[in-house]
């Protein structure tokens, strides 16, 4: 099967740069599969895990709460906000960072629709964060 560079980019460091034959990712639109070849585009990504796929297996899971990702016939380059390997989650981070979300987003009530908007953001990774903690 054909390959494509995969680079996962967060503010702290590369995380993973090599050949893989297919990607999952957490597009805002819903999971999107990349495969070598794909349209060129940039998408918007939502809290939610990326799948890595090699030889016909998932090898590599890791969790995004969001940025954007670059897709290209020969290369994804995926910018996110945070990234942490499935493995790695805690989930009594992740049940604090929700409880977090959820004070921010009923805080934000009477805040302009862009705060409001932000905090739903916020809140709906916070979910994903919970959701991806617990089935690992």
């Amino acid at each position: 099967m054909a390959s494509f560079q995969l680079e996962l980019v967060s503010p702290e460091k590369l995380l993973l740069s090599r050949k893989v034959e297919m990607a999952v990712i957490p597009a805002a639109e819903g999971e999107m599969g990349v495969l070598a070849g794909h349209a060129p585009m940039i998408v918007a990504l939502r809290g939610g895990v990326i799948s890595v796929r090699e030889g016909g297996q998932v090898t590599e899971q890791l969790f995004v709460a969001g940025g954007f990702a670059e897709v290209a016939p020969d290369r994804v380059t995926i910018l996110a906000d945070e990234a942490t390997p499935l493995a790695s989650l805690s989930k009594s981070e992740a049940q604090s960072r929700l409880a977090e979300a959820e004070a921010a987003f009923s805080a934000a009530a009477n805040e302009t629709p862009e705060k409001r908007e932000a905090a739903m953001t916020r809140l709906l990774s916070a979910r994903a964060m919970v959701e991806a903690a617990l089935a690992a």
